[in-house]
């Protein structure tokens, strides 16, 4: 028994000393292109850092990353978690009616309060005394639709929003919950689908006072999109596929993008980032600060003023048809009191459109 237990010792310490040594030498890694995140990097080795346990606190956290066979490993405890323990979740992470989705956090009344404070401080400095219209839209997140019916525990949705409602009275509020169905969001990911939104492109646009009733081309991404959620579920599961609407009112735009504040012309769709390590940042490029379209189709004089996170991105060219000129603003990338040296507010509608996600974790809205 004592030899028994000599032996087993051994082997772990030998384990560990060939895990730590090949987490040493072996090349690290920077990103994780499964879970889209940085890994930690191996820290240097210096005399006060091992003297007051940094050193070895950093070399956990970049060993735990840069592990031998590590996303082997990662799909192995999901496995296990889910077929052998029978857990409903793996990272916070489950399946249901054919989707990856993520546990609601739970409401954050501080968050809410920041993205409030932030909104009102647009409305009091460029907003308040100009002759614009100004609405506000929430996007619930696909457990909306998903976590209860499968008993999961789920966000209130509607006291969610009419608390943000309650926060922001200056604002018309236009309700796009009944054009929603759970295929209008990816199957991998937490984004709606640019094809399955035109209705609510649609019932958005009617309410602010224009028409978008164009048709579309549907066209087809030649490269499999594996969401956000599907690297982090670390088990096998199908990708989704990109579609992504063109018509001659589209393809006519001028599209200039403002990223370091001088202009730069673009495209609405971005094919390069369709092949890189997110596709669905084709979409208007995915992190921009600062966006203008102008439509010279366009048969009124209308203009938009739209303050968006990422699901704006795709919905921002369904509602060109309806405006000479739409500015898309990303104040998670611009300082808010910098808007007025960029954007004119006069004679604007302006939509507020932010998904429950980010405005439940808004710390980022500057």
């Amino acid at each position: 028994m004592k030899l028994k237990q000599i032996l087993l010792t051994i082997l772990f310490a030998a384990f560990l000393f060939v895990g730590s040594a090949l987490c040493y030498l072996s090349p690290a890694k920077a990103y994780s292109e499964s879970e889209r995140r940085p890994l930690a990097q191996m820290p240097e080795l210096q005399l006060a850092s091992v003297a007051n346990g940094k050193f070895m606190e950093d070399f956990e956290a970049y060993a735990a990353d840069n592990f031998p066979f590590r996303e082997v490993l990662r799909s192995l405890k999901a496995l296990f978690s889910t077929e052998v323990f029978q857990k409903l979740d793996n990272n916070g992470l489950f399946v249901a009616d054919g989707h990856i989705s993520k546990l609601d956090e739970p409401e954050n009344e501080a968050m809410m309060n920041h993205a409030a404070e932030r909104f009102s401080y647009l409305y009091e400095t460029y907003l308040k005394e100009k002759d614009t219209k100004i609405y506000l839209s929430i996007i619930p997140d696909k457990n909306f639709l998903l976590a209860k019916p499968n008993g999961f525990p789920s966000l209130d949705y509607v006291g969610f929003t009419e608390r943000m409602k309650e926060k922001t009275p200056y604002m018309q509020y236009i309700d796009v919950t009944e054009y929603l169905s759970l295929e209008d969001y990816y199957t991998t990911d937490t984004h709606w689908r640019q094809e399955k939104i035109t209705d609510i492109a649609k019932s958005l646009a009617k309410a602010m006072g224009t028409d978008v009733t164009s048709e579309y081309q549907v066209n087809t991404l030649d490269n499999p999109f594996y969401g956000v959620y599907s690297g982090q579920l670390a088990m096998p599961f199908p990708p989704d596929t990109i579609h992504y609407l063109t018509n001659q009112t589209l393809e006519n735009c001028k599209v200039t993008y403002y990223d370091t504040g001088a202009p730069k012309a673009g495209e609405l769709y971005n094919m390069k980032k369709a092949y890189g390590k997110d596709p669905y940042e084709m979409f208007l490029s995915g992190v921009a600060p600062l966006i203008t379209i102008e439509n010279p189709s366009a048969t009124s004089q209308k203009e938009l003023v739209l303050f968006r996170d990422s699901f704006g991105s795709s919905l921002a060219p369904l509602l060109v048809e309806g405006y000479q000129k739409i500015t898309v603003v990303d104040i998670r990338y611009v300082q808010s009191s910098m808007l007025g040296q960029f954007v004119n507010f006069e004679h604007c509608d302006v939509l507020f459109l932010y998904s429950t996600t980010l405005l439940n974790n808004s710390l980022a809205l500057k």
